[in-house]
């Protein structure tokens, strides 16, 4: 299908900025912001009608969803319901209603503003890097003791939010976990839910620093156990 030009000033802003994303970006690649404002000097609100898209299933992916992006770059994931056919700019997609701010207030407070993948706080550097974890709220799917599933809200810091967009937490194997306890472990893991925090033991640490190697590096570290 031939499509028009994203230069073909008859059409709306947000069709010619769906149309310079495909002719001139193309899926997969990034983009920045002076980029998408050069391509259309003297139009205003260009920055919201890219937003837009995303009403209609187009992916533009910022910082806040691929830590790798720069804070002025973008990514152009996915493109959605093509916008400029005949029709086409009344299908909006009907996404997840926004979150305000006294609720995202409320889910930092009952997650004691700290992620509640990986345990960091904001400020905090990542191990072994300079930069410094921010904290973001995330939306996950629970699996219900039904059967049905629930859309419920979690802090999560930028990184692992990325990681886990697609996770499906099950509320029913967590409950089946802790009714298999013995009484002794009920009281440690009851303590740790008190605490709302667990201690690592140095052998623990060392075992999960040693799961990140790559196997040539994991070779080595098994040489010094005489395991080869």
């Amino acid at each position: 299908m031939v499509l028009p030009s994203w230069q073909d000033d008859s059409l709306g802003t947000m069709k010619r900025v769906a149309l310079w994303l495909i002719q001139v970006v193309g899926e997969g690649n990034d983009f920045t912001k002076e980029s998408l404002r050069d391509a259309f000097p003297g139009v205003s609100q260009v920055d919201r009608r890219l937003r837009d898209l995303r009403d209609f299933g187009w992916r533009i992916d910022t910082s806040r969803e691929d830590v790798a992006l720069g804070t002025h770059q973008q990514r152009f994931v996915t493109l959605g319901v093509p916008v400029w056919e005949p029709g086409r700019a009344g299908q909006r997609s009907k996404g997840p209603a926004a979150i305000g701010a006294g609720r995202r207030r409320q889910v930092l407070s009952a997650d004691r503003h700290m992620c509640r993948s990986c345990g960091i706080t904001p400020g905090d550097t990542y191990a072994g890097t300079y930069e410094t974890a921010q904290l973001d709220i995330a939306r996950r799917k629970v699996v219900k003791p039904d059967g049905s599933v629930d859309i419920e809200l979690v802090t999560e810091c930028n990184r692992c939010r990325v990681g886990g967009r697609d996770l499906e937490a099950s509320l029913p194997a967590v409950v089946a976990g802790v009714t298999a306890l013995s009484s002794a472990e009920r009281r440690v893991l009851a303590g740790w839910m008190e605490a709302d925090a667990r201690e690592f033991s140095r052998l623990e640490r060392v075992w999960s620093e040693y799961r990140t190697l790559p196997a040539e590096s994991r070779e080595v570290v098994r040489a010094e156990l005489d395991l080869d």
